[in-house]
């Protein structure tokens, strides 16, 4: 049952009279007690070898395309790169998980998953080698610019959401965010307008315990991020981020579900950030390396290799064929950064706003006259 259905409030037993009764039930918005994992259960065998052989060959193809972007960025053609190492299944599966007409709302972090949805990686990074406000059209690619301030483009998730079943479309938008971002009012107040909307809005957490530097427990005193779905009237699920059958299961029904009308879905995936915050970060201020060696033991490609080997599923040649694919990318991406881009420094005031304001046109101008007297300069 959800919000709306209960907009005529009945008496219920124990109530005070004249009291609003509950809205729902809390029971079934609650997550499970423990995350959500196929990998090593028999659960594995019902999924199709197709899509677990296709996971694999992301997984394989992501990670070379964060080692790739890291590298790029210590050689100064990226400004900064937050990776996405270790956290590849969230990336690809929350890129998997919409239909072509849905729309994807990503955070900085989250360059692997725009590639995922078929933006080119050149595209995908202008915005973090400094070029531009960002490199792809987001109509076209129906997915959002990436987003520095956090958890800002939540509530936008869900106004295209909401707009767009007001218009009759079957679209869903999908939201995803750091376990730091559920700090955020704008979290909170997208949760709000989603569950009393019914918007068809997910909201991935990507878990992996910092915020920077900022352990979990220090952030919140909830069960789990999951937890303050309830709060809002919308289920929470739990579920283990770098187990990409599992992650895929939970985060299509959650689709499907809100494609359907059943309303939003806050899904927690608890994964780990194997490299440091970003290039500028040093993350071994605070956090050991008993804890990284840990994580990597649970790694979402190493946990593929063993549970595909096992049954049969992962040959010689599909790893073959991951890797000529990963390189064959890392070498393209080495190709394209190397070259250095033609800028025009005025592109930066295009498509800021619709009608330039005051200022807009004054810094504008500003550095148009710094332009053309440096122009002269040099001539």
């Amino acid at each position: 049952m959800t919000v709306l259905d209960h907009r005529h409030h009945t008496a219920v037993p124990g109530w005070l009279p004249g009291a609003t009764a509950p809205r729902t039930d809390p029971a079934p918005l609650l997550p499970d007690v423990s995350p959500v994992r196929v990998l090593g259960t028999p659960a594995l065998e019902k999924h199709d070898p197709a899509l677990l052989r296709e996971l694999y060959r992301r997984l394989v193809v992501g990670r070379r395309y964060n080692q790739q972007a890291t590298t790029l960025t210590k050689q100064g053609r990226l400004a900064v790169y937050p990776a996405s190492t270790g956290q590849e299944a969230c990336q690809i599966v929350a890129a998997l998980a919409l239909g072509e007409q849905d729309w994807l709302f990503p955070s900085y972090r989250d360059t692997l998953a725009v590639v995922s949805r078929g933006v080119d990686p050149l595209e995908a990074l202008t915005l973090l080698r400094g070029n531009a406000h960002t490199g792809y059209d987001p109509r076209a690619t129906r997915t959002a610019p990436l987003c520095t301030p956090l958890a800002t483009q939540a509530p936008h998730a869900v106004g295209l959401a909401h707009a767009a079943r007001l218009r009759g479309e079957q679209v869903v938008a999908l939201a995803m965010l750091g376990d730091g971002g559920t700090s955020e009012g704008d979290f909170h107040e997208a949760l709000n307008f989603a569950a009393v909307l019914q918007a068809p809005v997910v909201f991935l957490v990507q878990n992996n315990g910092y915020a920077i530097s900022v352990p979990l427990t220090a952030q919140s005193a909830a069960p789990t991020l999951a937890h303050k779905a309830v709060g809002y009237g919308m289920p929470g699920r739990l579920v283990d981020g770098n187990d990409a059958p599992a992650l895929h299961s939970v985060l299509t029904e959650a689709v499907e579900r809100a494609r359907t009308g059943g309303g939003p879905t806050l899904v927690e995936a608890l994964t780990y950030r194997i490299e440091a915050h970003t290039n500028a970060d040093d993350a071994t201020r605070y956090r050991t390396e008993a804890e990284v060696a840990a994580w990597r033991e649970h790694d979402p490609i190493l946990l593929m290799d063993r549970a595909l080997r096992e049954l049969g599923l992962l040959d010689d040649e599909l790893v073959q064929e991951a890797a000529d694919e990963a390189e064959a990318l890392a070498a393209r991406m080495r190709a394209e950064f190397h070259a250095d881009a033609a800028l025009d420094p005025m592109a930066l005031f295009a498509h800021v706003f619709a009608e330039p304001t005051p200022q807009l046109r004054e810094q504008a101008a500003q550095l148009s006259a710094e332009l053309a007297a440096e122009a002269e300069v040099q001539h």
